[in-house]
């Protein structure tokens, strides 16, 4: 109950302290010069309140480019590389998007506002309440969650246009890229923890995935099971 109440308690967006639309802004203008460039990605990224998807003792932090713990080993993307990931797939305008990892929320609510329907699986019980929490005060109508071990995805809502994988797998699961439409794209960390990597897998005409390399990343590890 403490948890919900601090969440509540951040909801002034437009204050003049570090969780403020100023230091909003000033975040666009890093991931700008970083080499963001979808309008769109950052309009969202200056728009959404990160800070609510934080406990209230790291909200000072939530505007600085770095990843954030959220509890249970788990942790929020940094924004250059939600950013990232979510322009990579507006490059192939999704209408249908599975998130494996829903974490604290804030990827799934940033393409909620990009696409028209997002699925997002969480393997740990009480990181998906609290996403939820934060969905629905957010009043984000397009997202559907559930929870189940990721690594499956959600075969009785495939296929999906896009796939993206917020935790790190040595090797793409195959339930995943079978969950993909024709031309669809997988987006995700892949590779052994010490030089794991972004990719794209995008699947031919023979329905055969394609790897493109897109940067060098540091991710939580992409674990089976429910909590």
């Amino acid at each position: 109950m403490s948890r919900y109440r601090t969440f509540v308690s951040a909801q002034d967006t437009r204050g003049r302290g570090l969780t403020s639309q100023r230091a909003r802004d000033r975040l666009v203008v890093l991931l700008r010069e970083s080499g963001i460039r979808h309008p769109q990605v950052l309009e969202v990224l200056r728009t959404l309140p990160r800070h609510l998807f934080l406990d209230e003792a790291l909200a000072s932090r939530a505007y600085e480019n770095i990843s954030l713990p959220i509890g249970l080993g788990q942790t929020i993307s940094q924004p250059w590389v939600v950013a990232r990931m979510s322009e990579v797939l507006l490059e192939r305008q999704p209408r249908k998007v599975l998130e494996i990892g829903t974490g604290s929320g804030y990827q799934a609510a940033v393409l909620s506002r990009l696409v028209e329907q997002v699925y997002t699986v969480e393997r740990i019980e009480d990181l998906l309440r609290q996403a939820r929490r934060r969905f629905r005060a957010l009043k984000l109508q397009h997202i559907r969650s559930r929870h189940d071990d990721g690594r499956l995805g959600w075969p009785d809502e495939a296929p999906f246009d896009a796939i993206i994988v917020t935790a790190a797998g040595e090797v793409v699961p195959p339930e995943l890229l079978a969950q993909l439409s024709p031309r669809g794209v997988l987006l995700g960390p892949f590779g052994p923890p010490s030089e794991q990597k972004l990719m794209c897998y995008t699947l031919d005409d023979q329905g055969q995935a394609q790897g493109e390399e897109l940067a060098s990343v540091s991710f939580v590890p992409l674990l089976g099971g429910v909590l």
